[in-house]
């Protein structure tokens, strides 16, 4: 079976054209969905360098390579059907906050942020400075998300993120930070009957 692009909508960015290739060629090829998943091991990842290079990804550079490497396995390992709208910075937060819930913690355990793992881990997010380590820290992060959120991520906008960060990464871990504590003072105005 020969995989091509041309079912691809022509008007759509590259990034958009990638998930949306990724998601379909995940649901109908079980084999391609099983390379997919390895695309982010750095052992396995020339199993995904074809498809990466038909969508003219320069394999020889590691700040374009790993970003789309990164959404197309977590994208094969997700159970989801087409990309949603959950920004990463709010996946974070509520994949952290689920667990911290589901230990009967909900924030009231005297602990500071600094101790909590939501606060943790998008600290250590927050602390790379290039795409490379972005996407190192990312994969472990996308594996807890995805066993803990239930709402769809949205792998267009993270994949844009990632694309750009090494021209802004200010620009980028700001937006993500906003995401993170926007979704933190939603949760703390619900605790207090505001909403």
């Amino acid at each position: 079976m020969t995989i091509t692009t041309d079912n691809v909508d022509k008007s759509k960015d590259k990034q958009t054209k990638f998930v949306d290739y990724i998601f379909a060629q995940c649901e109908q090829n079980k084999g391609f969905r099983a390379r997919m998943r390895r695309a982010d091991n750095p052992a396995l990842e020339y199993q995904s360098w074809e498809i990466l290079s038909r969508f003219n990804i320069d394999l020889e550079y590691e700040e374009q390579r790993l970003p789309y490497a990164l959404i197309a396995a977590a994208i094969a390992r997700d159970k989801q059907e087409a990309n949603g709208d959950l920004t990463i910075g709010s996946a974070i937060y509520r994949a952290c906050y689920q667990e911290k819930d589901s230990q009967k913690n909900k924030g009231t355990d005297g602990k500071s942020d600094e101790n909590n793992p939501a606060y943790i881990r998008s600290r250590r997010l927050l602390d790379c400075n290039n795409v490379q380590e972005v996407c190192q820290v990312l994969r472990p992060l996308l594996k807890l998300i995805q066993s803990r959120v239930t709402q769809p991520l949205n792998y267009v906008a993270l994949l844009k993120n990632l694309t750009w960060f090494n021209y802004d990464p200010q620009q980028i871990k700001a937006r993500w930070a906003t995401q993170f504590y926007r979704d933190k003072a939603v949760e703390a105005d619900k605790a207090e009957g505001k909403q």
